[in-house]
């Protein structure tokens, strides 16, 4: 039997062998493309591709940076003769050092693979733009289109500019070519099969590494160039430098106690010590530090910090008026304030209660606070929630009862599939209060909220909006009575941005699945969205079937953040919150149509561009800032807006003519830490009863009266201390259209005419 097995399995191999041998003398066809006749190739054509020590992209992506540091070269070059300010002559020789260097590994490489120095087609695509007149000698205004390359006009106006507006042209475009390499990495790492060769590999990022390096050297250079006051402001918690313009600072009130950490009321992350134990020993060490520190350029070794957060969070958030209280939210819960004189805050009762966002709202005796973090609890535990599917999670809006400010009650709550980023006080009566709820985290499990889905499909939680109903009898019985498909188009729930980039040299967008805040204007019956990738506006005749009229996207926005109104309902202001509020993005490189305030006019129901505004005064490294929270400022005849930058303060705006919008006043601090960046700055600023009052995430409140000057007359000043609120209440995302006696109106308008 086993010399049968034996005889069967060797017959089977032979057979294989044969099988193989003959394949091996067929004819070896490429079909080509549809209705192209194949043709017949050799088996060394077969496999040219066999070597995979790199790809055709990667060659590609030499030849391209290759110009692209001679042109780096070629603008460090022009320093000579055209300034005497040492920081631009270190940064040109740096780069003069640092891109030859790489200009050799790359063309020794190209060499190396018997590959071109250049690119040899015409009109050949280089990172999915199309590269024209590319001839051999590497012309580099032929090459301008390429990611962060200078165009002849530029080069142009480099070469004849001298002194200060040199050093300021010289670092902005040297910095956009540096963030075009950059680029053109991730391009190439993105790219199947790229980079495989790990020499490759690390020479890429180390392009990335010393460009970002460059980067934020430019950066600081660029700010200390700035004649604004704000540019360079020195860092602390509590002694950060200051700068104020056409304001007057009423009050600084510090976090109550019980809402922050007072072994780090700044919220620092813990330092990673190094062991010296670790690796090289301490002698070593010892020796690399003091080398470093004797060459020019080299710098010491920047320290390190966590990167995760803590259970308990205390950052402050959004707030609420109402009379004489305003209501701070944060992620530990809220706390209220009784206004005295001069808008003057005094605390008068704190509730414990974390949940993450915070954002509250007030209509009467009931405030409403959202709630959207996954370790939220529903009896406001501060041991947090753990595990997928928990029966003790709350994600969704409270409610309370403020009947007695000083002990308020959690009297209902509505849980919902993706918890409550923001909402919006739609429509009030006698017998109930319509919310919207906007959702942007993750959809819960349908384990712990039956009916929640992460899927395609009409079941989706996704694509939608919350249409909440609160009783005013029985407020614990509110519930979710619909989700609105305001994003549905053509047939589909997905029916508007799809997500992406626009084009070269635009921001990338996630799909529009969620709105973040929604501004219901319900005077006009007009809604705005800032949701994601869109902004929108909706009719809400009917509160619980909202319709949307239009929908615009923005080249320029990565994440529509939050939407104002005119007073007159004429126009929509929306803020793009770039870097999603954690990260830097005001610094002197930065685009100014990133991370800004964009102005549309409402005409017959539609939405038209007009203008952008951005924060003017360069940030540092170590301050988020981007456009978030702000409010009309009621000056009867001008759209006056004050806009919060998180830790790049505060913005008093002018935008009657939106096509051309100006600062009119501002409030700045520096960082809250000169070695890392802590999330922190004005989370809102809004106007109330004459007075701004901005959240600090983590220092406090912050009151501001503003100041005549010639943007603003007193009697400008005075009509907006005067305007009327309807209800005298005012929740950040429910605008109502003010009102002023007719008095006020006309010393206002006199006042502008110099009379």
């Amino acid at each position: 039997m086993t010399s049968t097995l034996l005889r069967g399995a060797a017959a089977t191999l032979l057979l294989g062998v044969s099988s193989y041998a003959l394949a091996q003398d067929v004819t070896i066809v490429q079909p080509g493309a549809p209705g192209e006749d194949p043709k017949v190739i050799s088996a060394e054509a077969a496999t040219s591709l066999a070597d995979t020590s790199y790809a055709p992209a990667d060659a590609a992506f030499m030849q391209g940076m290759i110009v692209h540091h001679k042109q780096a070269v070629k603008m460090a070059e022009l320093v000579e003769g055209r300034t005497n300010n040492e920081d631009i002559v270190a940064v040109a020789g740096r780069i003069l050092a640092s891109q030859a260097d790489e200009i050799k590994f790359m063309t020794e490489w190209l060499e190396a693979r018997g590959e071109p120095l250049s690119m040899p087609m015409m009109g050949m695509k280089m990172d999915g733009m199309k590269m024209e007149g590319m001839g051999r000698d590497h012309d580099h205004n032929a090459h301008h289109g390429m990611k962060g390359m200078a165009s002849p006009a530029q080069m142009k106006a480099l070469a004849e500019a001298n002194g200060t507006a040199f050093d300021r042209l010289f670092l902005s475009l040297m910095i956009a070519h540096h963030r075009g390499a950059l680029d053109m990495v991730e391009d190439l790492h993105r790219s199947p099969g790229t980079a495989y060769d790990p020499v490759m590999f690390e020479f890429t990022n180390d392009v990335v590494s010393d460009q970002q390096t460059e980067i934020e050297r430019m950066n600081i250079v660029l700010a200390g160039l700035s004649d604004d006051p704000r540019a360079t402001l020195t860092a602390g918690f509590r002694d950060a430098g200051e700068a104020i313009s056409n304001m007057r600072l009423v009050a600084a009130l510090p976090k109550p106690t019980g809402f922050f950490d007072p072994a780090n009321p700044a919220g620092l992350q813990p330092e990673i010590k190094k062991d010296k134990n670790e690796g090289a020993d301490e002698a070593g060490d010892e020796a690399a530090e003091a080398g470093a520190a004797e060459d020019g350029d080299k710098e010491p070794p920047k320290p390190s910090f966590g990167k995760r957060g803590s259970l308990l969070d205390f950052a402050n958030t959004d707030i609420a008026f109402s009379g004489d209280i305003m209501v701070a939210g944060s992620y530990h819960g809220f706390n209220a304030y009784k206004l005295g004189e001069d808008g003057m805050p005094t605390l008068v009762s704190s509730v414990v209660c974390p949940g993450g966002q915070g954002d509250v709202s007030i209509v009467g005796d009931i405030l409403v606070m959202s709630v959207q973090d996954s370790r939220a609890r529903i009896d406001c535990g501060l041991e947090g929630v753990q595990g997928r599917v928990n029966e003790d999670r709350f994600r969704g809006i409270r409610i309370f009862d403020i009947s007695d400010i000083t002990r308020p009650k959690q009297v209902g709550q509505v849980q919902t599939c993706r918890g409550s980023h923001t909402h919006s006080i739609v429509d009030v009566n006698d017998e109930r209060i319509v919310v919207y709820n906007s959702g942007t985290s993750y959809v819960r499990d349908a384990d712990e909220l039956p009916g929640c889905f992460n899927v395609a499909g009409d079941e989706t939680a996704l694509f939608s909006i919350d249409v909440i109903e609160i009783p005013l009898a029985d407020p614990g019985a509110s519930r979710v009575v619909s989700r609105p498909r305001v994003f549905a188009k053509d047939g589909q729930i997905a029916g508007l941005w799809r997500g992406g980039d626009h084009g070269e040299g635009t921001q990338d967008t996630a799909d529009t699945n969620q709105c973040h805040d929604i501004t219901v204007f319900p005077a006009l019956k007009l809604a705005a969205g800032a949701c994601s990738g869109n902004g929108i506006i909706m009719d809400i005749s009917d509160p619980y079937n909202p319709q949307r009229l239009d929908d615009v996207t923005d080249k320029g926005f990565a994440y529509w953040h939050s939407a104002t109104f005119s007073n007159k309902g004429d126009k929509v202001l929306f803020t793009d919150e770039w870097g999603g509020g954690g990260r830097p993005r005001c610094q002197a490189g930065d685009p100014m149509n990133w991370g800004a305030d964009a102005f549309y006019a409402i005409v017959d129901g539609k939405l038209e561009y007009r203008g952008t505004y951005k924060l003017p005064a360069p940030q540092g490294d170590k301050e988020n800032c981007v456009a978030h929270n702000g409010s009309i400022i009621p000056v009867p005849g001008r759209d006056i807006f004050v806009q919060a930058w998180y830790q790049g303060g505060i913005s008093v705006i002018d935008f009657t003519d939106a096509a051309n919008p100006f600062e009119i006043a501002y409030f700045d601090r520096g960082p809250v830490d000169d070695d890392q960046m802590v999330v922190g700055g004005y989370w809102s600023a809004y106007w109330y009863n004459g007075r701004i009052y901005g959240t600090d995430i983590v220092r406090g409140i912050d009151v501001f009266a503003l100041e005549p000057s010639e943007f603003l007359t007193a009697e400008e000043i005075a009509a907006a201390e005067g305007a009327i609120y309807p209800g005298d209440v005012f929740n950040p995302q429910t605008q109502t259209q003010v009102t002023w006696p007719e008095e006020l109106v006309t010393a206002a308008e006199d006042s502008r005419k110099g009379g």
